[in-house]
């Protein structure tokens, strides 16, 4: 079973992509559902996105409800259900800030997606990533004002590079070429640690 966080700065369009991602595997035949852990308090749980799309007034109100900070109780949860998660292909969508909190709610993931509007901001995830043994499967930058994705592909190293373009809330993510190449390749990686 794969356990994937996705990681990288605040604002780099992390719970956008998230969603994006979600709707791509569900189009995939024979996908395994993308079961997904909001590990941020931030109050954009899974379903923020899409109450976004209908009511945009009612998605801010219901965010500032459910903001709150890290506390034991939210950080014990969260870790738990990352941990007892049984299922094929589980998307863990934490905060921005590669805290003690973090770590320890993600401590049993397995893979990592970093995504970051500034390149310069990943060396920093990457080191989250490697000190908790989590394989980083893909590197994408955030290109908020760019017209079009990039797929770079698979490196020699095994991480799938690119840009993805235009992370805004209530638009439509989902076919962009980056969160499809990005989507088919977290299938393969959960078909293959079934």
């Amino acid at each position: 079973m794969a356990k994937i966080i996705l990681a990288g700065p605040p604002r780099s369009g992390k719970s956008c992509l998230r969603e994006g991602l979600k709707q791509a595997i569900r189009a995939i035949p024979g996908a395994p559902y993308p079961y997904v852990v909001t590990a941020c308090p931030d109050g954009e749980g899974s379903w923020f996105q899409e109450t976004v799309n209908q009511d945009p007034e009612l998605a801010r109100e219901l965010k500032e409800a459910y903001k709150a900070k890290f506390t034991p109780a939210f950080v014990a949860r969260v870790e738990a259900s990352v941990r007892n998660c049984a299922l094929p292909l589980t998307l863990v969508d934490i905060g921005g800030i590669p805290s003690a909190e973090n770590r320890v709610m993600v401590a049993s993931a397995t893979h990592a997606v970093l995504l970051a509007g500034d390149p310069s901001r990943l060396p920093e995830w990457r080191e989250f990533c490697h000190d908790l043994g989590l394989a980083v499967t893909a590197e994408i930058v955030s290109d908020y004002h760019g017209a079009q994705d990039v797929v770079e592909g698979i490196g020699s190293d095994g991480v799938l590079r690119g840009r993805v373009h235009h992370l805004e809330r209530g638009e439509p993510v989902a076919e962009r070429p980056m969160v499809v190449a990005l989507a088919n390749l977290l299938v393969r990686l959960a078909t293959v640690e079934e």
